[in-house]
């Protein structure tokens, strides 16, 4: 019994790895969208642009694929306890992070209409909220692939850089549209890219609960900062 005990062990934890892998593969897409829907949104890149919402399809694929697997580990393995954990917390991030390459998809789709517009003095802002939130993202699935509670909080942390981001570069737009009525349809747009990066942090955020409950059994202590945003709003 004590054998056949090891090798369920041993062959779930093959099955995690698995899927591990698939989603780090899924975060690797979502990320690079990211990084090159920002690239063709500052060289009003259409062509680029285009290519990101096409190959979008890759990381829908990647997590059919996923999901599939979880359900058939769960069927087979019959986990238990922070097993269980790990399987339904690969089970959400994968859709969470399947969401994060909707963000770039949704971003590349305004590249054309931003094309012919002039430039805002705000787009400066774009690229480092991007690098914040696409960072995060690289490193809340590394925490989930080491199982690293310790490095979800940080992730978490950080979203509160995100969310200063949105607030100036939502500032700076309305100032502009309030300027000259003629800005005001750029301006949506860019406001509209900016609250997609908002939303990516808000998504990197969201996996690191995941990992933290997966590696620990405990849900993670709200950060006061966010506590305060709230209760701002």
């Amino acid at each position: 019994m004590q054998q056949q005990t090891g090798h369920t062990l041993k062959a779930f934890d093959e099955d995690m790895e698995r899927l591990r892998a698939l989603i780090s593969e899924m975060g690797d897409l979502a990320q690079e969208a990211i990084r090159e829907a920002m690239r063709c949104l500052a060289e009003r890149d259409i062509e680029g642009a285009l290519r990101v919402v096409t190959r979008d399809k890759e990381i829908d694929a990647l997590e059919v694929e996923t999901d599939r697997r979880v359900v058939q580990l769960i069927a087979l393995r019959a986990p238990m306890a922070g097993d269980l954990r790990d399987a339904v917390a690969a089970l959400k991030i994968s859709g969470v992070v399947e969401r994060i390459g909707d963000y770039a998809k949704n971003i590349a789709k305004r590249v054309p209409l931003l094309s012919s517009g002039s430039e805002v003095e705000s787009v400066s802002l774009l690229p480092e909220m991007a690098r914040i939130a696409t960072e995060m993202v690289t490193d809340v699935l590394r925490a989930f692939v080491d199982r690293d509670a310790e490095a979800a909080v940080r992730v978490c942390e950080r979203d509160a850089a995100v969310d200063d981001f949105y607030e100036s570069i939502f500032r700076a737009l309305l100032t502009h549209m309030m300027e000259n009525p003629h800005n005001i349809g750029q301006s949506a747009h860019l406001l509209f890219v900016a609250k997609n990066l908002e939303r990516v942090g808000d998504h990197a955020t969201n996996i690191a609960e995941m990992v933290y409950y997966a590696a620990t059994g405990d849900y993670m202590a709200e950060p006061a900062s966010r506590d305060r945003r709230k209760k701002a709003v």
